[in-house]
């Protein structure tokens, strides 16, 4: 499925919570249907610096030149937003990624305004961790 796609699906899921809090509640829920990561895929490498929380993110390029994305936070609100970003980006071709204006997409669902400033920064956070190795050169070619 297209990134534009999966946004559209979750600009329709988001239409439908009418308030800040509904949707903060949403996106908890979202964060606790996240899976967790294997014990050993939290190492330093993989832990996302500038979060205010712990987050950690294991990117694995695909021979179709898909990225493949897990990440797991200590923080309920920030496993949220990871699980939003997994179903954005999780399986998708690097330049769907790179081409997605992801910060309008956050902002149109309501989620941007709403996140204090750590948090904001966090989540630039993990989506450079993302555009960085989609933008890296494949290991195959």
């Amino acid at each position: 499925m297209s990134v534009e796609t999966q946004a559209n699906d979750i600009r329709a899921e988001f239409d439908f919570l009418d308030d800040w809090e509904t949707r903060y509640a949403h996106i908890i829920d979202l964060g606790k249907a996240n899976p967790a990561l294997a014990p050993d895929e939290r190492t330093e490498a993989t832990r996302v610096r500038g979060c205010a929380s712990q987050v950690w993110m294991v990117i694995s390029e695909q021979e179709d030149d898909t990225l493949e994305i897990r990440a797991e936070s200590d923080a309920m609100i920030v496993s949220g937003l990871i699980a939003l970003l997994i179903r954005l980006f999780s399986g998708a071709p690097r330049e769907e990624i790179l081409a997605f204006d992801t910060p309008a997409f956050l902002e149109d669902i309501g989620v941007t305004g709403a996140l204090s400033a750590q948090r904001s920064n966090g989540l630039a956070s993990m989506l450079e961790r993302i555009r960085t190795v989609a933008s890296a050169q494949t290991t195959g070619g």
